[in-house]
């Protein structure tokens, strides 16, 4: 995965999207939108459809929203046992709608509040957009609580916004403030982990680690981390 990292073809975005339309036509239509143009322009969901790709273990999405990688992994053919949980109950309660309205029979989700708990979970670990809005200690217990539930075949992956003074850098916070201020986001950004730091922590858990830049067409600082036992 590199720079030109693309995002789902528009048809398939389309298709996903579909699934979030309004039961009504005078609805809301936000969701709709927002999962069109997020698949069709965020190269995130067919970085992490690869980095899964032939593992069989049972997948915790952290910090989920609206459960967009189970439906990218029902229409790449991974069936996987799915979890998805995430700090926003009104987030859970559309996805699980949606999960039912595309027969994800194999998904669930539940809300949880990752600075208080942690799921138990034994199996791969997605952490998607999530670690720059946890404090550093959180991280790290994230971190820690995930790589204790890799099993074998299994995978930890990551996309985070790495610290960085440059110019996406800048991009990354601004972007992440206005998603809190236009309320998308139920929380500020609280810290962004330096590369570095995660490769220490994958050393000292005897992990194997890869970092690739997944910016894609996006202007902010976005990098896919993969981390397996060796």
């Amino acid at each position: 995965m590199s720079d030109d990292a693309r995002p789902l073809p528009r048809r398939r975005a389309s298709e996903i999207a579909g699934i979030f339309l309004p039961e009504r036509r005078w609805g809301n239509y936000w969701d709709y939108f927002y999962v069109r143009e997020k698949l069709a322009s965020d190269p995130l969901y067919p970085g992490v459809l690869d980095a899964l790709r032939g593992s069989r273990a049972p997948l915790l999405d952290v910090g989920c929203g609206l459960g967009l990688l189970a439906h990218a992994l029902h229409r790449d053919g991974q069936a996987l046992p799915y979890r998805g949980v995430d700090i926003d109950q009104a987030k859970i309660a559309r996805a699980r709608r949606a999960a039912q309205r595309a027969g994800l029979a194999r998904a669930e989700f539940a809300a949880a509040d990752l600075a208080r708990e942690i799921p138990p979970h034994a199996g791969s670990v997605a952490v998607l957009d999530v670690l720059q809005y946890l404090s550093a200690p959180a991280q790290r217990r994230l971190l820690d609580a995930a790589i204790a539930m890799l099993t074998p075949g299994a995978r930890l992956v990551i996309r985070a916004a790495l610290d960085d003074e440059g110019r996406r850098g800048r991009y990354t916070r601004w972007g992440d403030r206005f998603a809190h201020l236009t309320g998308w986001m139920p929380a500020s950004p609280k810290h962004y982990p330096r590369a570095q730091a995660l490769r220490d922590i994958f050393d000292q858990a005897g992990l194997s680690a890869s970092f690739a830049p997944l910016h894609g067409r996006t202007p902010f600082n976005h990098w896919l981390i993969v981390a397996a036992r060796s």
